[in-house]
């Protein structure tokens, strides 16, 4: 019997190595037993350990599938998996296309295995939550996670390119994980004990989760699949997810019957009065472009088929190093629509528009203003996240207008399917986007002007030219002008509807 001891449960390289000397050297799965150093004392502890046979040349060569798939298998929590590795690869040297037969027993468990560790990895991805320790700058973020399987050095990176601006921890039973801001470093595995309990930011994270819980859209037994109940008890959003099952079908109901869709035939009513008024070439182009999704979808429909198509856009380079893209985000009848330049850091994070300081700006100088942020709709003339690394820090990078031409047709589209009263462009990028050429803030903004669509349109500056002004007299002045853009962009929307 030959006794191999691995160094740790992921040591691919140990069981790599030991496994092409013991198949090289003709010794059969059944004749080897394997086990991790430290792991719980059992029958073989009192055993010698192999000492490894050479490797004698010649060895011989499988599949780069069998590699790639043995990488991800080995972080599987079943004690077997080194042996039943073994196993294939010994019958890999005999029948070198094992591989492609999916229902030869050990491939298929195999795969099985690779398939519930790349689950697990993305279960980690999507429910860690993170609680802040300390404040200013002595500030850290710890999270408490239990993976099924042995992933954590596997999913750090993630959360390292991710969250490369804060210093975390994310500790679990098996191993723990550390990002100083330029490298992840790894300690041996502690008890929830040691986890933080609640922290300040705890309840902002349950009302933004009941803020986007639609009760319209529930299904208990996708949700359930998707965020399994044995991640409940460490997400914050616990307390709240059964009273939003519960009361759901409630919530529906009264959804249905708010008389909401008014501000629909209200909507449908301007873009009559503009049609009326246009020449019939214009009105039939017009009504073309604004159906140029699918033309029997919802309004509501054809935006999450925009959004999904780009989801995959590669028009322009930008998608390479964004996280991802940044669709629009609000009714699909609102009045009025918002577009910024592009995503920044936070909002290419979390894959939302205007969740930032600039978007915290917007949000006060809407409500002065007197708009209702929840029935605006609020999107970027360019949906990804340009940006050039500074050690830890992405510093924000101007789109060019080859970008800026690229990403217009999204713009368009969103346009088409929402069908506002007014576009308000917030700074330059977002005016050379609406506009369809270079257009000077300071002398347009505060003027609404007819676009060739019929749509209203007014530009002002972009909330975050307001967090870069360094003198406090200049910024509050600034400020002001800001509310007053924007209160006369209500005022223009509400004239709009009156019209109609």
């Amino acid at each position: 019997m030959h006794i191999v001891t691995l160094d740790s449960n992921t040591d691919f390289d140990g069981w790599r190595k030991a496994a092409r000397a013991l198949a090289t050297n003709d010794v059969k799965p059944a004749e080897v037993t394997w086990r991790v150093r430290g792991a719980t004392a059992d029958l073989f502890d009192d055993q010698a350990e192999t000492t490894l046979p050479e490797v004698p040349e010649g060895t011989f060569s499988v599949p780069a599938s069998f590699v790639e798939l043995a990488q991800s298998a080995i972080l599987h929590r079943d004690p077997n998996r080194f042996g039943l590795l073994y196993r294939l690869l010994w019958r890999l040297r005999a029948n070198h296309d094992l591989m492609t037969i999916a229902t030869d027993p050990d491939v298929a468990q195999v795969n099985a295995m690779a398939r519930a560790v790349r689950r697990d990895e993305h279960k980690m991805h999507a429910f860690v939550r993170f609680r802040e320790i300390g404040r200013e700058r002595e500030t850290r973020y710890v999270a408490w996670f239990e993976p099924e399987h042995h992933i954590v050095e596997l999913a750090a990176p993630f959360f390292a390119r991710r969250f490369a601006d804060m210093p975390w921890s994310i500790l679990t039973p098996d191993l723990c994980a550390h990002w100083d801001g330029s490298r992840v470093s790894f300690t041996p595995g502690v008890s929830k004990a040691e986890a933080p309990s609640e922290d300040r930011l705890e309840e902002v994270w349950r009302r933004y989760y009941a803020s986007i819980f639609n009760p319209a859209r529930l299904k208990v037994k996708a949700m359930e699949k998707e965020m399994p109940k044995r991640y409940w008890h460490n997400l914050p959003e616990t307390s709240l997810i059964k009273p939003l099952i519960e009361t759901a079908a409630q919530r529906a109901s009264a959804m249905i019957a708010e008389p909401g869709t008014e501000a629909h035939k209200a909507q449908k009513r301007v873009e009559e009065t503009v049609m009326a008024r246009k020449p019939k070439a214009q009105t039939k182009a017009h009504e073309t472009k604004a159906h140029a999704s699918k033309p029997h979808e919802t309004d509501a429909a054809a935006l999450e088929t925009l959004r999904k198509e780009a989801a995959s856009c590669r028009a322009c380079p930008l998608w390479k190093n964004a996280t991802q893209t940044v669709f629009g985000e609000g009714p699909a009848h609102a009045p009025i629509m918002l577009v910024g330049e592009q995503p920044g850091d936070k909002e290419d994070l979390a894959g939302q528009p205007f969740v930032g300081p600039a978007g915290q700006m917007l949000d006060r100088a809407l409500d002065e203003a007197g708009i209702d942020r929840t029935k605006v709709y609020v999107t970027n003339a360019v949906k990804h996240f340009k940006f050039v690394p500074r050690g830890k820090i992405r510093l924000h990078q101007k789109p060019t207008t080859p970008e800026i031409k690229a990403c217009r047709q999204w713009y368009e589209r969103e346009l088409a399917a929402i069908r506002p009263a007014l576009v308000v462009a917030l700074g330059a990028t977002a005016a050379q986007s609406v506009f369809g050429k270079i257009t000077p803030v300071n002398k347009s903004r505060g003027h609404v002007v007819d676009l060739p669509d019929g749509v209203k349109a007014m530009v002002t500056v972009h909330p975050s030219y307001l967090l870069r002004l360094p003198d406090a007299d200049a910024k509050a002045r600034e400020y002001q002008r800001f509310v007053e853009d924007l209160q006369i962009a209500a005022h223009a929307m509400k004239r709009s509807v009156r019209a109609a």
